[in-house]
């Protein structure tokens, strides 16, 4: 649960309150065993929050958010069938519940590849040394979560993961923050690679619905690295099409969110509870879809309280907000904003 109070302001420079945001942010319910063997392993997750059920600019309600059953061959070998997260950039695998910001990055919000409903492969390398190797791909429908049956194309997503020194300690390649305080350095290099036949929608798996179908691909480049307390994550995205703007009979255009961005954040423990973090984060439109899709950046500063790790906290970011399309447009708005969360996790 995720208990959420946020403020904006009307522009840099008029510091009246533009929007409020009082509301549960997620409230979700997760269920993972196994059933007959350990072999053959299950991962559910339902939401009941409204962004939750994607009611925010969906159409209709969704509460499924993971319902997946994974064989596994061996330890370091298994697969998955259902509907889970695509193996895409760090940020997005990341549970939210081991979030160090209230929210994920506004790069994160236009270059993820989401949730999606295919089939899904694991595998770690078997080495001699510290580092290790890993694999991870699938084949889904790239519509995103609980498709309906249609002509789309599939979506192919590959990634390759490399640690250098070793594993860190409890997954905290996927938690950000280093919590753990890791004696050693540690660091995970990930690239992802995506291709989705006949996207329905602006972005892959999210985004509004285009008038015609249009082939697209993402490349994502991140890593993360952890050492007493200090934590440094970055991710960089591209997307492209051959033909991103789509037009219906009425002259009303949707465009392919082509173009990049990037994502940073760094971190200190300053005690076995306390956290500061700061996060960047930027989108820059191809100039093809300028007058679509606009510029944005976001800088925010953030402070943790970890009452019980990531499973009960306190949370507050404070940030700025640049948004403008192409400077010959002259558009241009800028903000000021505040969060305040709590998460309670059971």
């Amino acid at each position: 649960m995720q208990n959420r109070f946020g403020v904006r302001t009307e522009s840099g420079e008029d510091l009246s309150i533009e929007q409020t945001d009082f509301r549960v942010r997620r409230l979700r319910l997760r269920f993972d065993g196994y059933v007959l063997n350990p072999r053959i392993q299950y991962y559910i997750q339902l939401g009941f929050s409204k962004s939750d059920l994607d009611l925010d600019g969906g159409e209709y309600a969704q509460p499924i958010r993971d319902a997946i059953i994974y064989y596994y061959f061996k330890p370091n070998l298994y697969f998955g069938f259902g509907q889970s997260k695509l193996p895409g950039n760090r940020e997005r695998v990341v549970s939210s519940g081991n979030l160090q910001f209230a929210d994920r990055s506004i790069a994160n919000g236009v270059f993820t590849l989401d949730r999606d409903f295919g089939f899904f492969g694991y595998y770690t390398l078997p080495t001699k040394g510290k580092a290790q190797y890993q694999l991870k791909g699938a084949v889904s429908t790239g519509e995103g979560r609980n498709p309906s049956p249609g002509d789309y194309g599939l979506s192919y997503t590959g990634r390759f993961e490399y640690l250098p020194f070793g594993k860190f300690i409890n997954s905290g390649d996927y938690s950000e923050g280093d919590l753990e305080f890791e004696p050693n350095p540690k660091l995970s290099i990930g690239i992802t690679y995506n291709w989705n036949e006949n996207a329905a929608r602006t972005r892959g798996q999210l985004g509004t619905y285009l008038y015609e179908k249009r082939d697209q691909n993402v490349f994502i480049a991140d890593a993360m690295f952890k050492y007493i307390g200090w934590g440094v994550m970055a991710e960089y995205f591209r997307r492209n099409s051959l033909d991103p703007i789509t037009e219906n009979a009425e002259g009303l255009k949707r465009a392919v969110w082509v173009g990049n961005g990037a994502n940073f954040h760094v971190s200190r423990m300053l005690s076995r509870k306390s956290e500061l973090a700061f996060r960047y984060a930027v989108v820059n439109p191809d100039q093809e879809i300028v007058n679509l899709e606009k510029r944005a950046e976001e800088a925010i500063l953030g402070f943790t309280r970890y009452l019980n790790g990531h499973r009960i906290k306190i949370q507050a970011n404070f940030g700025y907000g640049w948004l403008d399309a192409a400077p010959e447009l002259n558009d241009y708005d800028n903000y000021w904003f505040g969060t305040f969360q709590v998460e309670f996790g059971i």
